[in-house]
């Protein structure tokens, strides 16, 4: 027994050599294919521990996750107009079919990412070229990168990826013509401006005409009634003076004279040269006045003088 222990050693050691070369583990990150002489066998997209023949198949892994292309300088393309713009963009993408990605591109994934950059930029050139600058930038950029996705997923099939999502990060004007298209802008503001303010001034001459205007017309308004009623009241105090002048003759004569009197005597340089028996000093000299009342007026008229 002793002498046929290291033969059992050795098949013992021989076959747990044999099952750790007969056994693999597959990640839930990962596809599986089984290559036979070189040839595929199988592949395994399932997760767990699976059986190969030692020393005839071999396994290659493949990554199953979302991987990211982005482009690592702006691409140019042209628009409808002829104007070029600037492009990053960056591309999500997995493998779904790991046996046709190999007989593709041999499993590369270097081969795969060339393969998927010419098909989204002739993508790109293709859908730019229908579009302005304004649609590319704002206008129809969602649509752009929807209609880039299925047109790309359905070439990048071909080679067992599928396309997740294409982002445009950016898309702007080349230098020169950023300056010439804010040059242009500017331009269009300030005439935009100018127009503005020259129609303000003139809504503002119109304004201000019509508020002139019906100034005009208010203070005529004012004015007609102002006259209308100073005329209603002059006609009033007549009616007044004419009842009181019949009712008492002479005590409307007495006040017409102190009237008189009044106007004569409110200057201190005023000089009058009157007779002393003028009717002027009539209800001055009587104390009952009594007398004619027509002197006051008239002597008052003419009996006042120049200095």
């Amino acid at each position: 027994m002793r002498d046929r222990a290291p033969f059992f050693i050795g098949v013992l050691l021989f076959v747990v050599a044999l099952m750790s070369m007969s056994l693999f583990s597959v990640d839930q990150r990962q596809y599986a294919l089984v290559f036979q002489l070189g040839e595929v066998k199988g592949q395994l997209t399932e997760p767990g521990l699976h059986v190969k023949i030692p020393l005839i198949q071999n396994v290659r892994y493949f990554d199953r996750r979302i991987l990211t292309m982005d482009s690592n300088e702006p691409e140019r393309f042209i628009t409808s107009e002829k104007k070029n713009v600037l492009v990053d963009l960056f591309v999500k993408w997995r493998i779904v079919d790991p046996k046709l990605y190999y007989i593709s591109v041999g499993g590369d994934e270097s081969r795969a990412k060339t393969r998927l950059e010419q098909t989204v930029n002739a993508g790109l050139r293709e859908e730019f070229g229908k579009r302005t600058v304004h649609e590319v930038v704002s206008g129809e950029r969602e649509k752009i990168m929807d209609e880039m996705r299925v047109k790309a997923d359905q070439d990048a099939r071909k080679i067992g990826v599928q396309i997740v999502d294409v982002r445009l990060k950016r898309v702007d004007l080349p230098l020169e013509v950023s300056e010439s298209v804010y040059r242009r802008m500017e331009a269009e503001r300030k005439r935009v401006a100018n127009e503005l303010r020259s129609q303000g001034a003139a809504d503002a001459e119109k304004i201000r005409a019509d508020a002139d205007k019906q100034r005009e017309v208010i203070v005529a308004e004012a004015y007609r009634e102002a006259q209308k009623v100073k005329g209603e009241g002059d006609a009033k105090a007549s009616a007044i003076y004419a009842q009181a002048f019949s009712q008492n003759p002479e005590f409307f004569a007495f006040y017409r004279s102190l009237d008189a009197y009044r106007n004569s005597f409110k200057s201190k340089s005023d000089v009058l040269v009157l007779e002393p028996n003028a009717d002027f000093f009539k209800y001055m000299k009587s104390a009952g006045g009594r007398g004619t009342a027509t002197a006051p007026a008239d002597a008052n008229k003419g009996g006042k003088s120049a200095k």
